[in-house]
């Protein structure tokens, strides 16, 4: 194994699980899935917003560039925490296995944002003794990276302006609370990711989600993605997720991860004009794109 997908599905009986999934219609079928703990049956999961949009996303931006598909390991919270925790804490002693021994990188995204969970998972890396994996935090998974003082130990967060901000403001433990000002003042993503990354909140690298994307290494600009521009991805839940999901197929394909973060904005751009989106398409319109928008992205970065 080299890539693992950690999340969450907004279904309280969905079964911790693991293992690997395919893309057929708008559904994420289980490949290769064993349930790890509740001993439920593992169903297809619908391709809405979330993790199962990130996991079609990156199973398809991976066959396309002839790589196998990432891991998965999901488990079932509508908010209670129950499933979060107890993927938190599977996932923590699994790291202390052998079957671990061969992973390459790690893509979090919507867990509830516990700091211990958190904290026993990077605890658990560390005494590994192997070399540190690859680390991507989006969504809760993102927040609990900041909140635990632990965030300049992630190789790459994905946030949006709102999460930015969130970022930037040093008080601020959760984004509930970001402080008004940081936006007020009309900051520009470049200057909070600069606090961001100076309050030691952030990752090395950023991909800052937007009209337009921006990729910042400590601190620094060092890449923009506009074209094509297409409004009418804005009000479609779940694009973010589609470009965590591309830039985790990139990473987990080799490519360097400040490459893989201009590549992931623009083939999520391609995708989206490839799919010619209204506000009422679903991001399981966008799946069969993705394919073609990898392929497009690389011809072009």
């Amino acid at each position: 194994m080299s890539w693992l997908i950690c999340g969450t599905v907004p279904d309280d009986d969905f079964p911790l699980c693991m293992g690997t999934w395919h893309v057929e219609d708008r559904m994420l079928v289980p490949s290769a899935v064993k349930s790890c703990a509740d001993g439920g049956s593992v169903c297809a999961v619908p391709v809405e917003r979330g993790t199962p949009a990130l996991v079609a996303a990156a199973t398809l931006a991976l066959e396309a560039l002839g790589v196998e598909p990432p891991v998965v390991l999901m488990a079932g919270d509508c908010g209670s925490s129950k499933g979060s925790t107890r993927l938190y804490e599977h996932l923590a002693a699994w790291l202390g296995t052998e079957a671990s021994a061969n992973l390459s990188g790690m893509t979090f995204h919507y867990l509830f944002p516990s700091v211990d969970g958190h904290n026993r998972i990077l605890m658990a890396l560390e005494e590994r003794g192997k070399p540190m994996p690859v680390l991507m935090a989006d969504a809760g998974f993102m927040y609990a990276a900041k909140m635990s003082g632990y965030a300049e130990r992630y190789d790459v967060f994905t946030p949006d302006a709102g999460e930015l901000a969130f970022l930037a403001d040093e008080k601020a433990p959760h984004p509930f609370y970001t402080r008004g000002f940081l936006l007020d003042a009309g900051l520009e993503k470049a200057e909070l990711a600069r606090l961001a990354w100076t309050h030691k909140n952030s990752a090395r690298l950023l991909l800052i989600k937007g009209a337009e994307d921006m990729v910042v290494e400590e601190g620094r600009e060092i890449g923009r993605v506009a074209s094509p521009c297409l409004p009418f991805m804005e009000p479609v839940g779940g694009t973010g997720d589609l470009v965590t999901g591309l830039l985790t197929a990139f990473a987990a394909a080799g490519r360097p991860l400040d490459r893989a973060c201009l590549l992931a904005a623009q083939s999520a751009r391609f995708a989206g004009e490839l799919t010619n989106p209204t506000p009422a398409t679903s991001i399981a319109e966008f799946m069969p794109a993705v394919g073609g928008a990898v392929e497009k992205a690389l011809k072009l970065c």
